[in-house]
């Protein structure tokens, strides 16, 4: 037996806890990894191997070179590409095109948010620029688009392409009419001359988002300025508030954030003109119809049927909902009881916690962040064969010592790829939980090896003291699951072409693999296995699982309505222009499809940066939830550690990353293809209460 493999046995056989004397635990080498404060040695002579093993990316310098010789095998491609006869070199030549781009910048699209260091930042954020100017260049490139067309307009030279590679074919071909390509020189100047504004005003609107409002300390009591960042003879709102007890706190900061900019308000009304207008340009009916291409909805008409079933049929839930808020509110505050906006995130919060005592520090303990590495090494194991190995970053691999680096490692295929994990919070980070692509998985024909995947996963978690590990709440750890089945998307796939490696794929099926990882989260016989009390060793009691399930129903109905009205809201904006502005769509989106009053002199769209990045898109999470939904109680439900069903979901839906049509993964899935109607039962099938679980908590 090889090194490896005897390895992996031993990791597969070992309990994953171990009691020892005088009730310590100790840790397998993942939970170790995880733990515990990283001991570095310093080493004078290691060799520094630049970020992520990039030779160049030593010093910031580097990516200038990075870049320089990405554009040159770019012009050394773009001329295979344009002279190899019609047939499978085309498509591999566009794709190792595509590669060497993204390499580079998928790359510096990550350093240039998280790096600390202002010089790598910088020098990333010109390389993005670079790069992008030229993506665009190629995208509107007519001889390099004829190469293409050749190939697809032969119907002998088509028969013989394989799907994947004919798929392939037809994205690259879909990405150069969307950028006008098929358009006269006039009218493609002016879609390139689109693209260009769309990516300024695109800059601008997530910028002014994210912006602070302020307003006159004395136009506050004084005594609540203690809640607010002060600033000079200014009060400063940076966010909603959403969780402060004070009904006043919660108000003023909604309407003092939510305040419309005009500046900002001018920029989203003219991104909207132009998404339209270049929609049109290129052919589409609508800024939706274009970008709902090759989802599993397909057409905003689609979205729109979908949203509005959900809304039918969570209509008389979603108004107990409001009447339960509404009780609670006149119950801790009778002298103003009307319901509002501000309300809601914290008023479900409190009914959850009175129903079901679930306070976040009661969890902690038993949720070290080595003991849910753990556990998510035990999970991968048992379903997929494979497991996680700590491995110990050379000099100048990663950007900051306390990134973790991870091998993922099949037993029978041997190494997938690397996850590397960027978990704790640090100053200038972005405080969001996200996962990267920084290297796609694909078939190199000209080395006849797989490229790896690499990927970051980046979370903002506390860092270990003298005393405890890190401890994570319900919520951090199911986002740690979520983010996970990202990165596990990436390391499942054998993708033949790096162009729809992994996440690769349509929107509205990207994040089903993560939301269906939320369920493993949450079921106790896999939280069995791992969440123990980090002193004593005892496991998490089965009941305070059962209550945690049970509480995210508590609002459910309201919480998925308001998800509903962002999503109609942004389809609406992305439809044919209504003569109306942003705002009175949004007031009469609100009325229709939430119920809580429009608050007068606000302008929440503003805050909506999923405008940019998810554009006419923003459903996907409601519908990717309907699919996992479905998956779970079809096929894990019963036995959420059974082998052949992760050999078929990984065989049926996670290894074709975007090579295949999202519905037909689906499909293959589950063994029929789902409606409208299966996908909005599925949805409100979550919110029934378990009956089997009240029993248990009423005897406990």
């Amino acid at each position: 037996m090889s090194a490896c493999k005897t390895l992996l046995y031993l990791v597969k056989r070992s309990n994953l806890w171990t009691r020892v004397q005088r009730n310590v635990t100790t840790w397998s080498s993942v939970g170790a990894a995880f733990n515990a404060k990283p001991h570095r040695k310093l080493d004078l002579f290691e060799k520094n191997v630049g970020l992520f093993g990039v030779p160049e990316l030593s010093c910031p310098a580097g990516f200038q070179a990075a870049t320089k010789a990405a554009l040159k095998n770019t012009e050394r491609l773009v001329k295979k590409a344009c002279s190899s006869p019609p047939g499978v070199e085309t498509v591999e030549a566009f794709d190792q095109l595509s590669d060497g781009l993204c390499k580079v910048a998928d790359l510096a699209d990550f350093v240039k948010i998280a790096h600390p260091d202002p010089a790598f930042r910088e020098a990333a954020e010109k390389t993005c620029i670079e790069i992008g100017t030229v993506v665009e260049k190629l995208n509107t490139n007519v001889e390099l688009c004829k190469s293409l067309k050749n190939l697809l307009d032969d119907p002998n030279v088509v028969s013989q392409l394989d799907p994947d590679t004919r798929r392939v074919a037809e994205l690259f071909m879909f990405d150069f009419e969307i950028s006008g390509i098929h358009l006269d020189n006039k009218l493609r100047k002016e879609a390139v001359k689109l693209h260009v504004k769309l990516l300024d005003l695109n800059n601008e609107f997530v910028l002014g988002s994210h912006m602070p409002n302020r307003i006159a300390r004395s136009a506050i009591p004084e005594h609540l300025h203690i809640h607010f960042a002060n600033e000079g003879s200014f009060i400063q709102v940076s966010g909603l508030h959403a969780d402060s007890p004070s009904d006043l706190v919660r108000e003023i900061a909604y309407r003092i954030y939510l305040y419309p900019n005009a500046d900002l308000m001018d920029c989203l009304e003219e991104l909207l003109r132009c998404r339209y207008k270049l929609a049109k340009l290129v052919g589409y009916e609508s800024y939706g119809h274009r970008a709902l291409k090759g989802t599993m909805a397909k057409t905003p008409e689609t979205v729109m049927s979908f949203l509005q079933l959900l809304t039918d049929k969570l209509s008389d839930r979603t108004a107990k909902d409001f009447k339960m808020m509404r009780d609670m509110k006149k119950k801790l505050n009778p002298r103003n009881s009307e319901l509002m906006p501000w309300d809601h995130p914290y008023l479900s919060g409190v009914l959850r916690a009175e129903r079901y005592n679930i306070e976040p520090s009661l969890y902690s303990p038993y949720l070290s962040l080595g003991a849910c590495m753990e556990g998510l090494n035990n999970l991968f194991s048992q379903l997929y064969g494979v497991s996680l190995m700590s491995e110990h970053p050379s000099s100048g691999e990663v950007w900051s010592d306390d990134v973790r680096k991870l091998a993922v490692v099949h037993e029978t295929e041997g190494l997938l790829g690397y996850i590397y994990c960027d978990f704790f919070y640090r100053a200038n980070k972005p405080n969001q939980d996200c996962h990267f692509t920084i290297r796609g998985g694909r078939q190199c024909q000209e080395t006849g090896q797989y490229q790896l995947p690499v990927v970051v996963l980046m979370l903002s978690l506390p860092h270990p003291t003298k005393s405890a590990p890190t401890l994570l709440t319900p919520g951090m750890m199911e986002n740690l699951f979520h983010e996970m089945g990202h990165a596990m998307h990436s390391m499942l796939g054998r993708t033949r072409y790096q162009h729809v490696t992994g996440t690769r794929c349509a929107t509205d099926f990207a994040e089903v693999p993560s939301i269906l990882m939320e369920y493993f989260a949450t079921d106790y016989r896999v939280i069995s296995q791992f969440a123990r009390h980090y002193e004593t060793g005892q496991p998490l009691p089965e009941s305070m699982v059962s209550r945690l399930c049970e509480s995210k129903k508590v609002c459910g109905a309201a919480d998925t309505q308001l998800q509903i009205f962002y999503a109609v809201l942004d389809q609406i904006y992305h439809s044919k222009p209504q003569n109306s502005s942003t705002t009175e769509i949004l007031k009469n989106m609100q009325q229709t499809f939430y119920g809580l009053p429009y608050t007068p002199n606000t302008a929440w769209q503003l805050r909506f940066s999923h405008l940019i990045g998810y554009g006419a898109k923003y459903y996907s999470y409601l519908m990717s939830r309907a699919v996992a939904s479905m998956v779970w109680k079809q096929c894990f439900v019963q036995d959420p550690l059974n082998r052949d069903m992760g050999e078929r979901y990984r065989r049926e839906m996670l290894a074709h990353g975007g090579a295949k049509e999202p519905m037909l993964m689906v499909e293959g899935m589950l063994l029929r293809r789902p409606s409208i109607e299966d996908f909005v039962d599925a949805l409100v099938s979550e919110l029934n209460p378990n009956f089997e679980t009240f029993i248990m908590d009423s005897e406990s």
